[in-house]
C-alpha cells in the first residue's frame, strides 16, 4: 500500500506540474490535489491494516476453535455423583495398570493405601511411572484395570470438575497468567478477600517480595510470570493452593537450580501447604525428603519399596543407590 501511495504521488506531482506549466492549474489547485490525496490514502491504509490483522486472527482461531471443540476422552460416568461431607483425602490405588498405548503398559497392578494427612513421597529413575500415578489420580487418563479411591469412592464415580476441586497441583514449571499477582494467586478461590489472600501469601513465604514489587499485588507479571525468578512463581503457586484449601495436594519438585535461601523459603512454603492434607510429591532432590511421611520407591511401573528415609538408607536397595549416586555427583 505504502508503495501505491508513492505511486499516486510521483504521478499527480508528474502530471500537476506539467498542467501548472502550461497555465491550465495552478500551484495552489496542485497543492490542494496532493492534500485530497493524502486525506484518501488514510482511511484505505486503515482498512489495509485492519484487513491484515483479521488474516491473522482468522488463521489463529482455525487452531484454537480446534481446541475447543475437542472432545475428551476422560468423560463423567452417568449418575457420577458428589460425596456428602468434605473429603478426607484418604486414597487407594487398587491393582492400578495403565499404559499411553495398549500395547506398552507403564504401570503394572499397582497398590498403595495412603492415610489421610499423609505426606507421600514418590521417587524411582525417570520414566518409572511416578508422574502417570498423579496424572490418574487427577484423572488426565482413567485407568485401564483396577480402580483409584478416594475416601473409598472410585474417582469415575465423581464428577470430574469435583474431582478437581479437591486437588491442589503445584507443577515443576507453575503455569502463571499474563496479569497481576493477585489475579494468580485468587485463581484458586475466585471469592477470596484482601485478608484471605495475604494470609495465603505469607504463608506461601511470598507476601514478602510481592510487598517489594513495583505495584505490590498489582504488579503485572507477564506471560508465565516471566517478570518472576523461579522461586517466586513456585511461592506464588503454593499461595494459590493455600488459598484453594484443598484435602489433597500434588507437589512436582522443581528441577531448576535455586539458590540455599530460596530453597528454604519453598520449602517452609511447602510445610505450610502439606500441614494436615494428604500430599503426593515427585521428589527430585533426595536430600529434600526428611520430612515426609513414607517414601514410596518405584521402578518400571511397580512399587519396589517404601518405608521412611533412614530405613530405606539401611535396607541397601534402590533408593539407598539412588541417593548415593546424587550426593556423588
Amino acid at each position: 500500500m505504502m508503495f501505491v501511495g508513492s505511486l499516486g504521488t510521483v504521478l499527480i506531482l508528474w502530471y500537476g506540474a506539467g498542467e501548472v506549466a502550461r497555465g491550465n492549474l495552478t500551484i495552489g489547485e496542485l497543492v490542494m490535489f496532493l492534500s485530497y490525496l493524502a486525506l484518501f490514502y488514510v482511511p484505505v491504509n486503515q482498512i489495509h491494516s485492519v484487513n491484515h490483522m483479521l488474516q491473522h486472527a482468522l488463521a489463529g482461531s482455525e487452531r484454537v476453535f480446534e481446541i475447543l471443540d475437542a472432545t475428551s476422552d476422560v468423560q463423567d460416568r452417568p449418575g457420577a455423583a458428589v460425596p456428602a461431607g468434605r473429603l478426607c483425602g484418604a486414597v487407594r490405588f487398587e491393582e492400578v495398570s495403565f499404559g499411553y498405548r495398549p500395547d506398552v503398559p507403564v504401570l503394572h497392578g499397582l497398590t498403595l493405601d495412603v492415610k489421610p494427612g499423609e505426606r507421600i513421597a514418590l521417587v524411582g529413575p525417570s520414566g518409572a511411572g511416578k508422574s502417570t500415578m498423579l496424572k490418574l489420580l487427577m484423572r488426565f487418563y482413567d485407568v485401564r484395570g483396577g480402580a483409584i479411591l478416594l475416601d473409598g469412592h472410585d474417582l469415575r464415580d465423581m464428577p470430574l470438575a469435583f474431582l478437581r476441586t479437591q486437588i491442589g497441583f503445584v507443577q515443576q514449571e507453575p503455569f502463571l497468567f499474563n496479569g497481576t499477582v493477585r489475579e494468580n494467586i485468587v485463581y484458586g478461590d475466585l471469592g477470596a478477600d484482601q485478608g484471605g489472600l495475604e494470609e495465603a501469601a505469607r504463608a506461601a513465604r511470598a507476601h514478602e517480595f510481592i510487598r517489594e514489587l513495583p505495584d505490590g499485588y498489582d504488579t503485572w507479571i507477564g506471560e508465565r510470570g516471566v517478570k518472576l525468578s523461579v522461586g517466586q512463581k513456585q511461592r506464588v503457586s503454593i499461595a494459590r493452593v493455600l488459598l484453594k484449601n484443598p484435602p489433597l495436594v500434588v507437589f512436582d519438585e522443581a528441577t531448576s537450580n535455586i539458590d540455599t535461601e530460596t530453597e528454604v523459603k519453598i520449602r517452609e512454603a511447602l510445610d505450610n501447604l502439606t500441614r494436615g492434607r494428604t500430599t503426593f510429591i515427585i521428589a527430585h532432590r533426595l536430600s529434600t525428603l526428611h520430612n515426609v511421611d513414607r517414601i514410596v520407591v518405584v521402578d518400571h511401573g511397580r512399587i519396589v519399596e517404601q518405608g521412611a528415609h533412614r530405613e530405606l538408607l539401611i535396607g541397601g536397595g534402590l533408593y539407598a543407590g539412588l541417593y548415593e549416586a546424587q550426593f556423588q555427583s
